[in-house]
């Protein structure tokens, strides 16, 4: 007995392991009649080669287009379309075999019109690629061409593409390709698509469809389809005000955040000591420039830990300018207590000196603080807004500060002393409260959250010796506003003026915005003078 497969089985054997072989060949290969276009000495006929090649979703026609990217084609006298590998080496994408280029194969350059055409043929051919960010960019390429040529290739993309976000980029790209269609009905809901889209970049579109030219007549004859056009734009307009509102409440709240962060500590020692400490800007700069020496200690050091150095650089900048406030407050401030005019006067020229010591120490240019890689990129809502992490992270840092401040205030026997001497500073001194010990600590606590403030606006701006001076004004405005010495009133000052400014610079611009928060304060403090919280029980001095 034979244990031979029998003839036939053996031949549909043969095929059945040949026959993926000769599709995945026959894939690889590109039509001769598209390739000899681009050896024509025609620019017209090089440029529908090309547009062809794009219509094409073979590897092969990918590749051939990859290869006029890169200057890699060659063209023999013969008029035969070789691929360049090497010197020794080129690829004939009509038959897939590989050669050595004849000394006769010229390159094919490529003018102006030419790579226009290139680029939107890439855009097609990528509709199929693996990536699914490549075909999503191809997508959103092609939204912005409305070619109707691309229509089927992007029908054919969109019928085998399973991911949800690029589905809906090709049905847009499809319905912009669809506003040439000669069908008004196809032009309808084309235009009804656009608008569901809410995105911005099709109002030029939609707008012609609607405007009438000098002859008074429109650019589409149909009234179904102009009257959709009209509620298109409608949605896309009630969606960039959503958007540009949501994003001015958002950058407010980060700016508040900021003047928060920076206020918080102005607003304990102010509070307690009635101090004007004009150099609380660079207790900021100093906190900048400690995340600064942080970065470069684990750039050197511990660079596979590089991504983590904010959270070290955090209680450094405390320290350092924790003890750089009580360093300050026991050698001059102590002396000028219940003297506001010498206090701003001292606290200014200690602020001119901390600038000019940073100068000579780092220079006088700004210095390099990067966003670890965490706090990088953004989160991207309603289409068009990006929420940037950085200032999310900062605004949530913000509030954790301000918990943490409560906590202490509230729930400490520091905090408790505070408290104590806010209120009534000779009472508490003649209960055995050491008032001497409990400023230092006060403004050395003060000054460490200022440190912090420093470390988060290292994430978002420059670090330079003139950091501070940005902020030092709009912080005593939050602490004025808020009512002296009260943390409650610090939170919601800050960030109402935070967003009040946000929502003001689109209409008057920053400079006009500014004037006008100052002059909403001073009116607001001539009619309440304690601010928005009044303290309670405060004693006069």
């Amino acid at each position: 007995m034979s244990l031979t497969y029998p003839s036939w089985k053996r031949w549909l054997l043969a095929v059945l392991l040949v026959l993926p072989l000769q599709l995945s060949f026959a894939a690889d290969v590109v039509d001769r009649q598209v390739l000899n276009g681009l050896a024509s000495d025609s620019n017209e006929d090089r440029s529908k080669a090309i547009t062809a090649l794009g219509l094409l979703s073979t590897p092969g026609a990918a590749a051939v287009l990859a290869a006029l990217g890169d200057g890699n084609v060659l063209i023999t006298s013969d008029g035969t379309v070789l691929l360049a590998r090497n010197r020794e080496q080129a690829l004939n994408p009509a038959t897939g075999e590989i050669i050595a280029p004849p000394s006769d194969a010229q390159p094919l350059t490529l003018n102006n019109r030419l790579r226009r055409a290139l680029q939107s043929a890439l855009a097609s051919s990528e509709l199929f690629s693996p990536h699914p960010n490549i075909r999503l960019a191809a997508a959103q390429r092609l939204q912005k061409e409305a070619d109707p040529s691309r229509a089927s290739v992007i029908e054919r993309a969109l019928n085998l593409e399973k991911d949800p976000a690029i589905k809906r980029a090709l049905e847009v790209a499809l319905a912009s390709a669809a506003l040439k269609s000669p069908e008004p009905s196809v032009r309808r809901n084309a235009v009804m698509a656009l608008g569901d889209s809410k995105n911005a970049a099709f109002k030029p579109a939609l707008l012609g469809l609607v405007t009438a030219n000098s002859a008074g007549q429109f650019n589409e004859s149909d009234d179904s389809v102009r009257t959709a056009a009209k509620k298109a734009l409608a949605q896309i307009e009630q969606h960039q005000t959503l958007v540009s509102w949501v994003g001015n409440i958002f950058f407010g709240v980060s700016l508040g955040s900021v003047l928060l962060l920076a206020a918080l500590g102005l607003a304990i020692t102010f509070g307690l000591m009635g101090v004007i400490n004009m150099a609380h800007g660079e207790l900021l700069m100093i906190g900048a420039y400690a995340t600064y020496i942080v970065q470069s200690l684990f750039k050197q050091w511990l660079p596979g830990w590089i991504d983590w150095y904010v959270l070290a650089a955090l209680p450094v900048a405390f320290l350092m300018t924790a003890l750089v406030g009580m360093a300050l407050e026991r050698t001059v401030i102590r002396w000028l207590y219940g003297r506001p005019l010498e206090t701003l006067l001292a606290t200014w020229g200690i602020s001119l000196m901390l600038m000019q010591a940073v100068r000579s120490i780092f220079g006088a240019q700004n210095v390099e603080v990067a966003n670890p890689s965490w706090m990088s990129g953004g989160i991207t809502i309603l289409g068009d807004l990006t929420l940037s992490y950085n200032r999310l992270v900062i605004i949530g840092f913000a509030f954790c500060i301000v918990v943490a401040v409560w906590l202490v205030l509230n729930f400490t026997r520091l905090g408790l002393f505070v408290r104590a001497i806010t209120q009534n500073r000779r009472m508490a001194d003649c209960v055995g409260v050491p008032t001497g010990r409990i400023d230092m600590l006060a403004f050395g606590l003060g000054s460490g959250i200022a440190g912090l403030a420093g470390v988060a606006l290292s994430q978002l701006s420059n670090v330079g010796p003139d950091l501070g001076r940005g902020y030092i004004v709009d912080s005593f405005m939050v602490v004025v506003l808020g009512g002296v010495g009260q943390l409650a009133g610090t939170v919601v000052a800050a960030l109402g003026l935070g967003v009040l400014n946000k929502i003001i610079e689109p209409f008057w611009g920053a400079v006009i915005a500014k004037i006008a928060i100052l002059l909403f304060i001073v009116l607001f403090v001539q009619k309440r003078p304690q601010g928005l919280f009044a303290p309670k029980g405060r004693s006069a001095e």
